[in-house]
């Protein structure tokens, strides 16, 4: 059984999709007008780690949407289009800056050894439905026109504060004392199709029945989750700080549109956090796996340093933690390659199918990640027989995806220590067991140790 925390019911429900064997997950993707930061990138690690706990029990859709176009920088609906920022910022068309930083994205997703989305969509290749959307709602009654676009009027949606909770939508009446928009009917209510500017010509721009203009961010992710997925959706993720804004206009939307649940577990994972705050674009001094790269990090010792906190609390960053992320991995990895090197007898059927339940189990916790990895490091003190534990271990990164077999397979003796183990042998052969001594204490300060088996000499690094 699978328990996952539901932002939408504020606990630990047990999971279940609405068809049998198949999930449907919707994640929010990358604005692609940047590099993506180590930040949003713990959230791809939890989504990943997420979609591979379920992948144990079912079949997963997962859709994740390329923001191309619509992303304001800010959330009052106002502000440049992140794309047109983008554009201006490197001289380049924004068509241009989408590509780039699209394909920047998936490297650095598949250097974290994050597992593709079953389906990739693009905003801009989906207006037509964004628009067929919008036109529903405005059939329902729930738009009105200012001078800058069509809004959605969250009062005519009773449940708008579900998500988020009531006390937050009462925080943004108390703000629209200070700066209010006058065209809004209330301060929560959202664009849903932008105008273009009259005194600019925009790069990305599309006619509609309102007249040119662009989508607003929010539709573009109801638009797409529900064309691949359904009109409800077992699970939508995503980053904390889409609660409030984002996730809660895509539930107005969307039901207001359909009349049925939007999505039924909704998943976030928390921030990544400076010692000086969040980290954000915004503040320009953002970290990105090049810079990881660059100082000598493989991207896996950053995908174990985020493993070792539960995806809903925050977790602070530092070189000394991805410093002690790293040593611990490559000890972890270091353990493993020996296990291969020892003799390996048969497996133990009992205790891998209890080894099993009880990692299985952690994940399907919530995702309790450093718990699960903790009992991966017990296990493989205890004294059952290597392949017992090698059949632990290859199920267990499954789940946590850090490369535990393929990585150390590659990982062989200098040709010095190979051609004393060698010369080690024949002594042995010839009973001259003083030099199979000495050669042994060469190896041993050489760091390595040497097991002698029925079916030969078995090594491993100390």
């Amino acid at each position: 059984m699978i328990k996952l925390y539901n932002t939408l019911t504020r606990r630990k429900d047990k999971f279940e999709p609405l068809k049998e064997g198949l999930v449907s997950m919707y994640c929010c993707g990358p604005t692609v007008y940047n590099y993506a930061h180590i930040g949003n990138l713990r959230t791809y690690i939890f989504e990943d780690i997420l979609k591979r706990t379920l992948e144990q029990a079912y079949q997963v859709r997962h859709v994740m949407n390329i923001t191309d176009v619509g992303h304001l920088v800010s959330d009052n609906d106002d502000g440049q289009d992140k794309m047109e920022v983008g554009a201006a910022r490197e001289g380049k068309s924004a068509w241009d800056i989408a590509k780039f930083y699209e394909e920047s994205f998936f490297k650095d997703f598949d250097s974290l050894n994050c597992k593709r989305p079953t389906i990739t969509a693009r905003a801009t290749q989906h207006i037509k439905e964004m628009i067929n959307l919008v036109k529903t709602l405005e059939e329902k009654g729930y738009t009105y026109k200012t001078s800058d676009g069509i809004y959605f009027d969250t009062s005519k949606f009773k449940n708008y504060h579900n998500l988020v909770g009531k006390s937050h939508i009462e925080g943004l009446k108390s703000g629209a004392r200070v700066e209010f928009n006058s065209e809004k009917r209330n301060p929560s209510d959202f664009a849903l199709w932008k105008f273009s500017p009259t005194n600019e010509k925009r790069q990305m721009e599309w006619p509609s029945p309102w007249g040119v203009g662009f989508p607003g961010w929010h539709i573009e992710c109801s638009s797409m989750a529900m064309k691949y997925l359904g009109q409800t959706l077992d699970i939508h993720c995503g980053g904390i700080d889409h609660i409030a804004v984002h996730h809660t206009n895509e539930i107005a939307q969307s039901e207001a549109a359909t009349g049925k649940q939007y999505v039924r577990n909704w998943i976030h994972g928390e921030f990544l956090v400076l010692p000086a705050g969040k980290m954000s674009k915004s503040s320009g001094g953002f970290l990105t796996i090049s810079t990881l790269k660059e100082k000598g990090y493989d991207p896996l010792d950053y995908r174990y340093l985020c493993l070792g906190a539960h995806y809903r609390t925050q977790l602070e960053f530092s070189w000394e933690a991805l410093d002690f992320a790293r040593a611990s991995l490559k000890s972890l990895k270091q353990k493993i390659a020996d296990l291969k090197n020892q003799e390996q007898l048969s497996v133990e059927e009992n205790a891998l199918k209890e080894a099993k339940n009880i990692f299985f189990e952690n994940m399907a916790d919530d995702l309790n990640t450093s718990k699960a990895l903790a009992f991966v490091w017990e296990f493989l003190k205890t004294k059952n027989t290597p392949a017992t534990k090698l059949e632990l271990v290859k199920y267990a990164d499954t789940m946590l995806g850090l490369n535990l077999l393929k990585t150390e397979e590659a990982k062989e003796l200098p040709p010095e220590a190979k051609a004393l183990i060698e010369e080690r042998q024949l002594a042995r052969k010839n009973k001259d067991f003083k030099k199979s001594d000495e050669i042994r204490a060469k190896l041993e300060q050489m760091g390595i140790l040497i097991k002698d088996t029925p079916q030969g000499p078995k090594w491993s690094f100390k």
